[in-house]
């Protein structure tokens, strides 16, 4: 069953490549992310990567061409790489193989994952929706308006798709793992909260850089040509770090409290 498995990892990642869905580094990072949850969780644990991987990509499909002006702001691009499949794969990659080794049963791996992922699904969803809101976003800590797709900025159709991303794996996690309605709770609690460390970290520490000729802020370190001006002295964090952060935090905090 392992080796069909992997099999169909490579495949199933393999025609996400042709698709362009992910690159070729990304068709690289999802054969890798996707077996080590393989190994750790069995069928289970890749059904909820696949929810996660299915449902990011379709959502990132609609309005596509709506959504086509922000990629002048935005550094990361339509198709994954694999540096954008470990941000958002390879924490709960690495609680899958770390539940191998680890036999003390004082640590619920199953919830860890789950919450990794909803973390990861949360973000997702609220930046893929969110960018569809007809009023413009404002940032979270300032309330300032801003354009749609800034990182740290919110919006309430990109609040509520935050939420229902991390639902959505909380509901898929309890049914495969049999957990209990307080777990999905638990779940869909510290998955939205991931989305918020993002949003957090995504105003005060993401780089963002204004263009010298068009003065608009962007996460692209050249724009117009040239190399733009950094707006924040402490930021030193790009959105792929940003991602894995917050994830971090969110797992993290969910260990010490659960």
């Amino acid at each position: 069953m392992l080796v069909f498995g992997i099999i169909f990892i490579i495949c199933l990642s393999y025609a996400a490549w042709k698709s362009r869905t992910l690159t070729k580094s990304g068709m690289i990072g999802a054969m890798i992310v996707g077996s080590a949850i393989l190994i750790g969780f069995s069928w289970k644990g890749l059904l909820i990567l696949g929810c996660f991987f299915v449902t990011s990509s379709l959502w990132g499909k609609i309005k596509s061409n709506q959504k086509d002006s922000l990629q002048d702001l935005l550094k990361k691009q339509d198709q994954r790489d694999i540096v954008q499949v470990f941000a958002n794969g390879g924490i709960p990659a690495l609680i899958a193989i770390l539940s191998l080794f680890d036999h003390s049963n004082l640590i619920d791996y199953s919830m860890l994952f789950s919450i990794s992922l909803a973390a990861a699904n949360s973000d997702t969803w609220a930046s893929e929706i969110g960018t569809l809101s007809k009023s413009h976003p404002r940032m979270l800590l300032t309330f300032k308006k801003v354009e749609r797709g800034t990182s740290g900025a919110v919006s309430l159709l990109g609040t509520f798709a935050a939420l229902a991303g991390a639902c959505f794996i909380a509901i898929v996690a309890v049914f495969l793992f049999d957990l209990s309605f307080m777990n999905l709770i638990m779940i869909s609690v510290f998955g939205f909260l991931g989305n918020l460390f993002d949003t957090i970290l995504g105003q005060t520490v993401q780089v963002k850089y204004k263009c010298r000729v068009c003065h608009k802020v962007t996460e692209k370190k050249i724009h117009c040509r040239f190399q733009g001006l950094k707006i924040n002295s402490i930021s030193f964090l790009d959105n792929d770090a940003v991602n894995i952060l917050s994830i971090v935090l969110t797992t993290y905090l969910a260990l010490l409290i659960l």
